[in-house]
C-alpha cells in the first residue's frame, strides 16, 4: 500500500475515532467547546477595543498572557523528562508513555503561539515577521529567535508523533534510524525554547529583577515539574477510563525525577533572594515588592508567599518515596507543583520585573474579566487538541486501530 494513500486513511480513521466516546467524553468537550466560545467572545471585544479592555498599561506591558506563556514553554520543554528515559536508556515503562508527553508539547507550543498573539494588539501584522514578507531581524533580535525556537520545536515533535503514530497504524514497528536523530535534536531543542524565553527576560539591563544569569537555569528546572505534574494527572485518569496499561514505576520514576528538580529549582531561588537581600543594593526594591510589598502595595505578596509554601511541602511529599508512592498524597503534591510554578512563573516573575517602573511609579496590575475569559478559552484550545491526540494514540496503542487486511475502507477500528 502506497504511503500517500495510508496516511489518508489514517486520517479519515483518527477523525472517525474522536468523533465517538462516552458520555462523559462528549460532556468534557462539550465543556472545552464552551470554554472556547467564551474566550473568542472575549478576544472578539479585546480586538475591537483595544488592549485598554485588559490591565496591562505602559508600567506594565507584560501580564497575564505572558505569564501564562512564559509558564506553558516550560509545559513543552518537559517532554525530554521522558524522552531520555524512553530513547535513550530505552526504560520500558516510560518507553510505552513517551509519546503521550510529546502530545503534550505539542499541545504546548499551540496555546504558547496563541497567548503571544492575543497579547498583540494589532495580530494582523505579524506577516511582518513572515521572511520574504516582512522581516525577522535574525539574529539581532532574542524576541526573534523565540520565534524561530518555539515553532521549530512544534514542528519536530509534530513529526515525531506522527510518524510513531502513523508506523502504529500499519502495524509496524518505526524505524529507530528514522526517530533516533529527530529525538536527539528534540533534546536541545527543548532546552533551547526555555532558554531563549529566559533570554528574553533576562536581556534587559534596565530591569534588574530579571537582568540575572540564573534565570535561564530557573526556568528549565521549574519546567521539569511543572510538565510532569500534568502529566502524572493525565497518565492516571488514562489509567481509570481506559485499557492502557500504564505500570506503577513510571508514575514513580516520573515523581522521583520531580523531587530533585524541585529541589535544585528551591535551591536556585534561595540562591537568588540570598543575592538581592544581602547586597541590599537599589535594586533589591524589586525584590522587597515581590516579598514585602512597597509604599502599602502588596498585591503580588499572598502570591510569592504562596508559591513558595506550595513549592517547599510539593518537594517534601515527592522527596520521602513513602508520600511519593501514595496516590492521595501524590496528586496532593502535583497540584501544588503546578500551583507553586504556575505563580513563580506568571505573577511572581512579570509583575514585580516591571514594578517599580523605570521613574518608580508602581502600578498595581491584576488580570480584567476579558483577561480571564481570554485565557481559559486558550487553554481549552489546548485540553481539546491534546484530548483528541490521545484518544487516537491510545487506541492505537492498543491495536484496535490499525489497518485491516481485507476491510474495504481500509480502517479497523473497534
Amino acid at each position: 500500500m502506497k504511503h500517500g494513500k495510508g496516511f489518508w486513511r489514517f486520517v479519515v480513521g483518527s477523525l472517525r475515532i474522536v468523533s465517538r466516546g462516552s458520555v462523559i467524553y462528549w460532556l468534557w468537550l462539550l465543556f472545552l467547546a464552551a470554554l472556547i466560545l467564551v474566550g473568542a467572545a472575549a478576544y472578539y471585544r479585546q480586538l475591537t477595543h483595544g488592549l485598554i479592555l485588559t490591565n496591562m498599561r505602559d508600567q506594565v506591558s507584560w501580564g497575564f498572557y505572558i505569564g501564562n506563556f512564559t509558564f506553558l514553554v516550560g509545559v513543552a520543554a518537559a517532554a525530554i523528562i521522558l524522552v531520555i528515559p524512553a530513547y535513550i536508556y530505552h526504560w520500558g515503562p516510560i518507553k510505552e508513555i513517551a509519546v503521550l508527553g510529546e502530545l503534550l508539547a505539542v499541545s504546548a507550543c499551540v496555546m504558547c503561539a496563541l497567548f503571544v498573539m492575543v497579547d498583540i494588539g494589532h495580530p494582523e501584522r505579524l506577516w511582518h515577521m513572515i521572511p520574504g514578507l516582512g522581516h525577522l531581524n535574525l539574529p539581532a533580535s532574542i524576541l526573534a529567535w523565540d520565534v524561530v525556537v518555539l515553532n521549530a520545536y512544534l514542528l519536530l515533535n509534530l513529526v515525531i508523533v506522527t510518524y510513531i503514530l502513523f508506523s502504529g497504524f500499519r502495524a509496524r514497528r518505526y524505524r529507530s534510524r528514522v526517530v533516533w536523530p529527530l529525538v536527539i535534536l528534540s533534546i536541545p531543542m527543548a532546552i533551547s525554547i526555555h532558554t531563549v524565553t529566559a533570554f528574553v527576560y533576562s536581556g534587559f539591563p534596565a530591569r534588574p529583577f530579571w537582568n540575572t544569569a540564573i534565570l535561564a537555569p530557573r526556568f528549565l528546572v521549574s519546567a521539569f515539574c511543572s510538565g510532569p505534574a500534568i502529566l502524572l494527572i493525565m497518565l492516571q485518569v488514562l489509567r481509570r477510563t481506559t485499557p492502557l496499561a500504564i505500570k506503577d514505576e513510571a508514575i514513580w520514576k516520573i515523581a522521583e525525577l520531580m523531587a530533585y528538580a524541585m529541589g535544585i529549582n528551591l535551591f536556585l531561588q534561595a540562591v537568588d533572594f540570598f543575592k538581592e537581600f544581602y547586597s541590599n543594593t537599589e535594586h533589591t526594591l524589586f525584590a522587597r515588592y515581590l516579598l514585602f510589598g512597597l509604599g502599602g502595595h502588596q498585591a503580588v505578596v499572598p502570591y510569592a508567599w504562596l508559591s513558595l509554601a506550595c513549592g517547599i511541602v510539593a518537594f517534601l511529599l515527592f522527596l520521602v518515596p513513602a508520600t511519593r508512592r501514595n496516590w492521595v498524597t501524590l496528586n496532593l503534591g502535583c497540584v501544588l507543583i503546578y500551583a507553586a510554578v504556575y505563580l513563580e512563573k506568571g505573577m511572581c516573575l512579570v509583575i514585580p520585573g516591571m514594578t517599580p517602573d523605570t521613574l518608580g511609579e508602581i502600578y498595581e496590575y491584576a488580570p480584567t474579566a476579558v483577561e480571564w475569559m481570554v485565557s481559559a478559552g486558550i487553554f481549552s484550545v489546548g485540553f481539546l487538541l491534546l484530548t483528541l491526540m490521545t484518544k487516537v494514540a491510545i487506541e492505537i496503542s492498543l491495536g484496535r486501530f490499525t489497518i485491516a487486511r481485507g476491510n474495504k475502507a481500509g480502517i479497523g477500528v473497534t
